[in-house]
C-alpha cells in the first residue's frame, strides 16, 4: 500500500509516523511519505501519483479545496464540506473528509460523553471549519460560527444550520484558525470563560493557549482520530477492489 500526504508545509506533519504505525499494526507492507505541493499544483501532482501506483493520499492546507476537481466521486462529508482531506485511487478517484469525524471524536473523548445538545462554537470559515460543521450537523449539537468576514459567516451558518457568534459564548470552542493568527481582544476575552477550547493545530504549531493565557486542548488527538479514519477508508476500499477483481 503506497500512501502519502500532500500540502504546504508538510515537513512538520505527524501523519507519516501515524500511518506507518497503522500499516505495521495491520501487517501491511506499505509506505507513507510527506510531499510538499505548493498551492496551484495539486491537480498535476495527483494525476502523476495515480499513475505512479499510489493507493491513496491525505490532503492538507492549502489544497483541500483545490483537489475537489480531481475527484470523480465525493462522499457526503466531502460534498457538504466542499473540501477533501483523503483520496483513494481505485477505478475512479474517491474523495472524503475525515476532519469532522476526527474533531468530534477527540472532543467526545475529552468530554467523556457525546456532544449532543452541547453549545459548540467554531472559529473560522475555511475547509477544516466546514468539515467540522458538516459532522456536527448530525450530532444534535448547537453550533455557532465566528469569522472576520460577516457575509461568509452568514453563508456558513445557513449552509450548516448554525448561528452567528452569540453574546453569551458557547461552552465549547474549536479553533480552526491558522497558527499564529491574533484574535480580536473581545473574542480572546470570551475564550477565557468557556469550559473547553480545542485548537485544530497540533504540537508546536498550536500557539492559541499562549495567546489567551489559558489551558487548551491541542489538535494531536484530533489528528490521530482523523488519521485512523483515513486509514480505515483506504483499507476498506482497497479490500473491496481486491474482491471485485477476484470475483
Amino acid at each position: 500500500m503506497k500512501l502519502a500526504v500532500i500540502g504546504d508545509p508538510v515537513s512538520h506533519s505527524l501523519s507519516p509516523r501515524l500511518h506507518r504505525a497503522f500499516l505495521e499494526e495491520a501487517g501491511i507492507d506499505g509506505s507513507y511519505v510527506a510531499i510538499r505541493v505548493p498551492k496551484g499544483n495539486a491537480v498535476d501532482v495527483i494525476r502523476r501519483m495515480r499513475m505512479d501506483g499510489y493507493t491513496g493520499i491525505n490532503v492538507t492546507t492549502p489544497l483541500k479545496e483545490e483537489v475537489l476537481v480531481c475527484c470523480d466521486q465525493l462522499d457526503e462529508e466531502a460534498e457538504l464540506a466542499q473540501a477533501v482531506n483523503t483520496i483513494f485511487f481505485g477505478r475512479g478517484v474517491l474523495g472524503t473528509n475525515t476532519d469532522g469525524l476526527g474533531a468530534v471524536s477527540a472532543l467526545e473523548t475529552i468530554l467523556g460523553q457525546p456532544v449532543a445538545l452541547e453549545r459548540i462554537g467554531v472559529l473560522g470559515t475555511g475547509a477544516t471549519a466546514r468539515a467540522i460543521l458538516t459532522h456536527l450537523r448530525v450530532t444534535d449539537a448547537y453550533t455557532y460560527v465566528w469569522g472576520r468576514d460577516e457575509q461568509k459567516v452568514q453563508e456558513i451558518c445557513e449552509r450548516y444550520e448554525a448561528k452567528v457568534w452569540p453574546e453569551d459564548p458557547p461552552e465549547i470552542v474549536i479553533s480552526t484558525l491558522p497558527s499564529g493568527v491574533r484574535l480580536p481582544e473581545e473574542l480572546a476575552y470570551d475564550l477565557l470563560s468557556v469550559d473547553v477550547v480545542m485548537d485544530t493545530n497540533y504540537g508546536e504549531r498550536s500557539t492559541l493557549g499562549q495567546q489567551i493565557y489559558r489551558e487548551i486542548v491541542k489538535g494531536d488527538q484530533m489528528l490521530e482520530a482523523q488519521a485512523r479514519a483515513s486509514f480505515d477508508f483506504w483499507l476498506a476500499h482497497a479490500q473491496a477492489a481486491v474482491e471485485d477483481f477476484s470475483s
